[in-house]
């Protein structure tokens, strides 16, 4: 048995911010994906998956019995495959911020999931909220709380544009010129994370005045700049907002930034060679990067792992 392959997400904007009103913008990364499989032989990798596989039928067996009329699954088949070893097979690094749970969420709901709701469907708004909501609770028991977006992604495997929390639609985004010398990459701390502490940080963090105002009226300002430049093809905007949101996450960010980035960020911004914000929940694992000219920025970044994800 292998099942369809799932890939792996960005989003490119609204960390943090999507539960407090800001617009989100999220794309697919083909790069990375993963797939169910029956294990045929005793990996470490296929054994850890497996294990973890175990507890989240339990979570999801708990999950149907106290909302039955948002979601139900084929537990019995689930648990019987489980059993017989079924993991998941993935290249998404774990710990990265580009949704490698999101990815076994999509993967669990498409082959498990009774009554489903389909990617040939007419996706409506209704049906785009009630699939948010199943994910959300889904991939909760990997991270605390989620927004249900990363395995959204994943599962439709379209960008998907964030309005607010009762409002989300599939998306277009702009062609991209592989010649062109304007980009979007990753660049690898080398350092796993996990989501759960860089969540409670921020939510530490709203219960100060201060903090709650800084959201309102730069975070959420400059993600929504940045989303409407970039779903408009307008370059400059997009690097000048860009700069200001960097500018903002690294003053009031800073927890969740790697210390050894410390530097290196703010090189960016003082140079305009490069601007780095948080990949997901920051802690480590990606950071992504917005380059004006890519050549420049890799030169700057000499001696980092950059991988380049958009080009234009």
């Amino acid at each position: 048995m292998k099942g369809p392959l799932f890939y792996s997400k960005i989003l490119l904007f609204g960390e943090h911010g999507i539960n407090k009103g800001s617009k989100g913008l999220s794309i697919p990364y083909n790069f990375y994906n993963g797939c169910l499989k029956m294990s045929d032989t005793d990996t470490d990798v296929a054994k850890k998956s497996n294990a973890s596989l175990r507890g989240f039928v339990d979570y999801l067996e708990t999950l149907q019995a106290n909302e039955p009329q948002l979601v139900s699954f084929d537990t019995d088949a689930l648990r019987k495959n489980v059993e017989a070893g079924m993991y998941f097979d993935s290249s998404i690094p774990q710990g990265y911020g580009i949704g490698s749970s999101g990815a076994l969420v999509a993967a669990i709901y498409d082959q498990y999931a009774n009554d489903k709701i389909t990617v040939l469907e007419n996706l409506t708004q209704e049906k785009l909220l009630k699939l948010k909501k199943i994910f959300s609770k889904m991939e909760s028991y990997f991270h605390g709380t989620s927004s249900g977006l990363d395995p959204l992604n994943s599962y439709l495997s379209i960008p998907i544009l964030i309005n607010s929390n009762e409002s989300i639609e599939a998306t277009g985004i702009p062609m991209q010129n592989l010649e062109g010398k304007g980009a979007i990459f990753l660049l690898d701390s080398g350092i796993v994370k996990e989501t759960a502490p860089m969540v409670q940080i921020f939510m530490e963090s709203l219960k100060d005045k201060g903090f709650r105002s800084m959201i309102k009226n730069q975070f959420l300002k400059y993600t929504d700049a940045c989303i409407a430049d970039f779903l408009k093809g307008d370059a400059k905007g997009l690097f000048d907002n860009t700069k200001q949101l960097s500018k903002v996450v690294y003053k009031n960010f800073k927890a969740m930034i790697p210390e050894q980035f410390h530097e290196l960020w703010q090189k960016g911004i003082e140079s305009n060679e490069y601007y780095l914000k948080l990949c997901g929940s920051g802690g480590g694992g990606y950071i992504l990067g917005f380059a004006p000219d890519i050549d420049r920025a890799k030169e700057a970044l000499k001696g980092h792992k950059v991988e380049v994800v958009y080009q234009f």
